[in-house]
């Protein structure tokens, strides 16, 4: 019966672990987006509606995947231009779960809150 628990609990120890990298993965992906649109938006300015055609494209290549709407990409770059420095981002900020992420972006004003 002890054996069977060990492995019952190493289990549910590497099922926490996947999950937490999977978000970090996820949040470096946004941030890196984010990024990619910030220099774009640069390149090319304002009215060139690049976010709105990276969701339609990205919806379109990856129809299995959510998270492309353009309202969620706007958060990508928001984000991107939240945290400029990509080490803050790996080591902190990607341990927060996207949604807790948002929410800190819609209620604080700077980085130190």
């Amino acid at each position: 019966m002890e054996f069977i628990e060990k492995i019952k609990k190493e289990i549910q120890k590497q099922r926490v672990s996947v999950v937490m990298n999977a978000n970090t993965s996820m949040i470096i992906l946004y941030w890196n987006i984010g990024r990619a649109i910030l220099k774009k938006q640069q390149e090319e300015g304002w009215g060139t509606k690049v976010i709105d055609r990276m969701s339609k494209d990205l919806k379109t290549a990856f129809p299995e995947m959510s998270g492309f709407s353009p309202r969620n990409i706007k958060y990508m770059r928001k984000f991107a231009q939240c945290w400029e420095d990509e080490k803050i981002v790996q080591r902190v900020v990607a341990q927060i779960p996207w949604r807790t992420n948002i929410s800190l972006m819609d209620k604080l004003k700077t980085q130190e809150e």
